[in-house]
């Protein structure tokens, strides 16, 4: 009996596919025409005999076989792309391509500086770096898409290897002439819920600053804005409430041209800024180099 052997490529049309639900879009990601990766599929249904999509006119609908092939097409990605890594790891350190995921609230403030320095110390090595939320970094890590993630924790990673970059502690930001502007330090008994601007749902600074608060009427009454911290300085400049701030934006100037101040909350409320990667990656010691470049800052 003949065995039918997907390729890698018919694997990669097929994950793209699932995740942009839209032949076209998916055709982008993988830099082919439309036509190329419709014909890919259907190959790879001719050749193992099943219907893994469904089309029509409007969607694309992926059937139940479909949806556990994809599953192990995810595993089967990671592990040839591992593969080329351990060729990689095997020679010079950070030379070569680098996928990182970085999230919104610390890429801005610590990346500017690192930057610069890496482009002038590594020349060889190609960092390409993606922003996304949390849970999206985390997604994109088990997946395949990103070779390392840093964000901050604690957040829900799975089984990953962690190196901590550094502490974060947490400031609370309010206009210049606020009435309980404390000398030193903001204790959680101090914050007006209803004045609190956050992050929406899926930032994890929103969950750190709700958890160092530790009062659960904050999380119904606090505001979710979304977008930005740059977003969320600029309403509280205008007058239109407070919000919490990591340090490390304050370090970079966030404030700078506002009339805001801006308090530690108490003394230990802070978040721990990593780099994580998967545990089956052979690139560990490459990622706890970037770690040190990390520090370094």
């Amino acid at each position: 009996m003949t065995t039918f052997l997907p390729t890698i490529k018919q694997l990669q049309y097929l994950v793209a596919l699932h995740e942009a639900g839209h032949f076209g879009r998916a055709a982008e990601t993988c830099f082919v025409s439309q036509s190329t990766l419709s014909a890919g599929i259907r190959e790879l249904e001719s050749l193992l005999g099943v219907t893994l999509v469904e089309r029509s006119r409007r969607t694309v609908r992926f059937t139940p076989l479909g949806e556990r092939v994809v599953e192990k097409a995810h595993r089967l990605l990671r592990e040839a792309e591992e593969l080329s890594d351990l060729v990689q790891s095997a020679g010079k350190p950070l030379t070569g391509v680098l996928r990182m995921s970085v999230i919104p609230t610390i890429a801005p403030f610590l990346l500017p500086r690192l930057l610069p320095r890496l482009r002038r110390e590594r020349p060889q090595l190609k960092l390409f770096l993606r922003e996304e939320t949390s849970q999206d970094a985390i997604e994109s890590l088990h997946h395949g898409r990103a070779d390392c993630v840093l964000l901050a924790l604690p957040f829900p990673t799975g089984e990953v290897e962690v190196e901590h970059i550094r502490e974060d502690r947490l400031f609370v930001a309010f206009p210049k002439d606020d009435p309980r502007d404390p000398p030193e330090t903001v204790t959680p008994s101090m914050i007006d819920e209803g004045r609190l601007l956050l992050l929406e749902d899926g930032h994890c600074l929103r969950d750190h600053a709700l958890a160092a608060c530790n009062r659960q009427e904050m999380r119904g009454s606090a505001t979710m804005i979304g977008t930005s911290l740059h977003t969320l300085v600029q309403m509280v400049d205008n007058g239109l409430g407070l919000t919490m701030l990591p340090e490390m934006a304050i370090e970079a100037g966030i404030l700078r041209d506002t009339q805001i101040v801006a308090r530690p909350l108490n003394s230990n409320a802070s978040r721990k800024i990593a780099l994580i990667w998967r545990t089956s990656s052979p690139r560990a010691e490459e990622f706890r180099l970037m770690a040190q470049e990390l520090r370094a800052g």
